[in-house]
């Protein structure tokens, strides 16, 4: 897949430059997430935490998606200051999850954790609002410059799966921190972006936004649909290894999920369908994936099951970014998608909450409860889609 800059007549090296250390950065956060997002629940599960802290815990990166995030996102936008934000973010998140390896008191990893959040969160947004600002700057398409995060995603489950059958589970932790590191090295290589020709008269952020009802729609509904993915985050992981998965075939199922959202990155500039409609078709594989899911299903069954990943989230995820680039003016991009993490932080923390509260005794049972929830959002994208379908930039 290549990341030349789709520009016609010349190949722009300032272009290319970006799409090339944009890709490099997001490999490092989104593959940060890989080792994260499968396994660190199972690292808190080793140094003796329990199901209800787990939940706890998990569920801080929410919280602050809807109290800090946003504020941070609007502040680096409003002072030009994306790229020197995501520096420092990077760097503050290796002291982070380095403080986070020599604990193992619930309460003190709950404190550390959500002060290490709080730089570390809003780094995907910030990349988001970068890129897109990228992207309009210099004529590129997301899907294939996002894609290179999501193949690092893969790497990274597929590495921390192996180490976990290698190491004991209470090291975990520090495949974590190596992967932070890279993203720390990696974010000195992030070039500043010029502001287009009529950005600097335009004002940092917009209050028409939050006044826009479709913009305030649009951001709740894909929270909806993307947090139904809550359960699944928390103890999938955990869920198969008491059913005696090794690591490597843990890592292995979370791959196959995410090569089927890499399929669907690369092919998204062929996409004709609306924003609203990627949506609809996300939600609606999130209510069928979370049904299935939650059958004992043999694990060939199973691995297909997971192959809807690149429906349920990443088709999801490409109408959200396509309503949200619809819906907000370019000079504020990085704030429409800080309000928009917000709204799904605060979604996602409620809903993870809950399913630590129900998961000792519902057990898979918690994935009928996902459906319901992602059936909904559905519904009422339906029923939005037509006025979505012909939103456009508030002026």
């Amino acid at each position: 897949m290549t990341l030349e800059p789709k520009i016609t007549g010349v190949r722009d090296p300032a272009a290319r430059r970006f799409a090339i250390r944009t890709a490099l950065f997001y490999s490092t956060i989104v593959g940060l997430g890989g080792t994260y997002l499968p396994f660190f629940p199972v690292w808190l599960k080793a140094v003796g935490v329990d199901a209800i802290w787990i939940g706890i815990i998990t569920a801080v990166p929410s919280v602050v998606r809807l109290s800090v995030l946003p504020l941070i996102t609007r502040f680096a936008e409003s002072r030009n200051l994306l790229r020197t934000t995501m520096i420092v973010g990077s760097v503050l998140t290796v002291v982070g999850f380095y403080a986070l390896g020599w604990l193992r008191e619930p309460l003190a990893i709950f404190i550390v954790f959500s002060v290490t959040t709080v730089v570390w969160i809003p780094l995907s947004s910030l990349t988001d609002g970068y890129a897109l600002k990228g992207v309009a700057r210099y004529g590129l398409n997301y899907g294939p410059l996002r894609l290179w995060g999501s193949i690092a995603f893969v790497v990274g489950t597929v590495i921390c799966g192996t180490m976990l059958d290698l190491i004991d589970g209470k090291n975990l932790i520090w495949v974590l921190v190596a992967v932070a590191v890279l993203n720390m090295v990696s974010s000195f290589g992030l070039q500043r972006i010029d502001q287009a020709p009529g950005d600097a008269a335009q004002p940092a952020s917009s209050p028409a936004l939050l006044r826009n009802p479709l913009f305030l729609a649009a951001i709740f509904l894909v929270a909806l649909i993307q947090a139904s993915h809550a359960a699944y985050y928390t103890f999938s992981a955990i869920v198969w290894q008491g059913l005696g998965y090794s690591g490597f075939t843990i890592a292995a199922l979370w791959a196959l999920g995410v090569i089927a959202e890499i399929i669907l990155f690369a092919l998204s500039p062929r996409f004709t369908i609306s924003p609203a409609t990627q949506l609809l078709i996300g939600a609606v594989s999130c209510a069928l994936r979370w049904v299935l899911t939650a059958q004992e299903l043999p694990l060939p069954v199973l691995a297909l099951v997971q192959l809807m990943h690149g429906l349920s989230f990443g088709m999801s995820h490409l109408g959200a970014v396509g309503l949200l680039v619809r819906l907000a003016p370019t000079h504020v991009i990085a704030t429409a998608q800080g309000y928009q993490v917000a709204i799904s932080g605060a979604v996602t923390g409620c809903v993870t909450v809950l399913v630590g509260a129900m998961f000792a005794r519902l057990g898979d049972g918690v994935y009928y409860i996902m459906a319901v929830q992602a059936l909904v959002g559905a519904v009422l994208v339906a029923v939005l889609r037509r006025r979505l379908d012909h939103s456009s930039v508030p002026g």
